[in-house]
C-alpha cells in the first residue's frame, strides 16, 4: 500500500510537472536552450567566452551592422555562470504571463521591449559617446541577456493583480527599475526601465484576458503558478 502511495505520488507530481510545461512551452522551451548555453559558458576560457558573448552582444557596433542576428541570438546567453535564479524567475514571472496571455502575446510584449529597449539604451550611449561623456570603445561594450525581455514581462503583469495589490506591485517595480536611474545612471539602466513602461503600454492586450485577479490572498489555498495562470470568466448570457 504504501509502494502503491509512493507511486500515485510520483505519478501525480509528473502530470502536474507536465501539465505546468504544457501550459508555458515557449518558457521552458527557452529554460532549456539557456541551460545548455550555460553549460557551454562554464566550460570556455575567458578569453574564448569574451569572444563568444561580444559576437552576440546587442551593442552599438553590430545594431548597426547586423541587427537581426545579434538581437535574437543574444536572447540565448546568460551574462553569468548561473543557470538556477534565471529559473526561479521565469517561474515567478514568465510562466505567470505565458499562461494568462498565451505564447503569441507574451512573446510580442517581450519582443517588442527586447528590441526597443535595445535601440533606446544604445541609442543614448551613442549620444553619450558623441558628446564626449562616454569612452569611444563602449561601442563594442557587452550586452546579452534576457532581462530587457523579462522586464516587460514584469511590467505587464501589473494588469493580472486585484486591486489593492496591483498599486503595490506597481509602486514596487518603478521603484526597483528606476532606482538605478537616480544611483548610477547607465545604458543597462535605461535599458531596463524602458522596457518595463512598454510592458506597462502592453494594457490593452491584457483586456480580452478576461480572468479572475490574482491576490496574495490566493497561497493560502492554492499554489501560487496555478492562480496566477487563472481560468477564463465565463461570460453570462443576457
Amino acid at each position: 500500500m504504501a509502494v502503491q502511495t509512493r507511486r500515485d505520488r510520483w505519478r501525480s507530481g509528473a502530470l502536474s510537472t507536465g501539465h505546468l510545461i504544457r501550459s508555458a512551452p515557449l518558457t521552458f522551451l527557452w529554460l532549456a536552450v539557456l541551460l545548455v548555453t550555460t553549460i557551454i559558458q562554464r566550460n570556455l576560457s575567458t578569453q574564448d567566452l569574451d569572444r563568444l558573448l561580444g559576437a552576440r552582444s546587442t551593442n552599438i557596433h553590430h545594431l548597426t551592422t547586423d541587427p537581426i542576428q545579434v538581437l535574437v541570438t543574444s536572447l540565448f546567453w546568460i551574462d553569468g555562470a548561473f543557470w538556477l535564479p534565471y529559473l526561479l524567475m521565469f517561474l515567478i514571472f514568465h510562466v505567470p504571463a505565458e499562461r494568462w496571455l498565451g505564447s503569441w502575446r507574451w512573446l510580442v510584449v517581450g519582443l517588442s521591449a527586447h528590441v526597443i529597449a535595445s535601440y533606446v539604451s544604445e541609442g543614448i550611449l551613442a549620444l553619450a559617446i558623441r558628446d564626449g561623456v562616454a569612452k569611444t570603445d563602449m561601442v563594442n561594450t557587452l550586452d546579452v541577456g534576457v532581462s530587457y525581455f523579462l522586464a516587460a514581462i514584469v511590467g505587464v503583469l501589473t494588469y493580472r493583480i486585484a486591486y489593492p495589490w496591483r498599486w503595490i506591485y506597481l509602486a514596487g517595480i518603478i521603484i526597483i527599475y528606476g532606482a538605478p536611474l537616480v544611483v548610477d545612471i547607465n545604458f543597462t539602466a535605461v535599458g531596463h526601465f524602458t522596457s518595463l513602461l512598454i510592458g506597462l503600454a502592453w494594457y490593452p492586450i491584457t483586456r480580452s484576458r478576461r480572468v479572475r485577479p490574482w491576490s496574495p490572498h490566493d497561497v493560502f489555498d492554492y499554489w501560487p503558478l496555478a492562480k496566477w495562470s487563472g481560468t477564463r470568466v465565463r461570460q453570462r448570457n443576457s
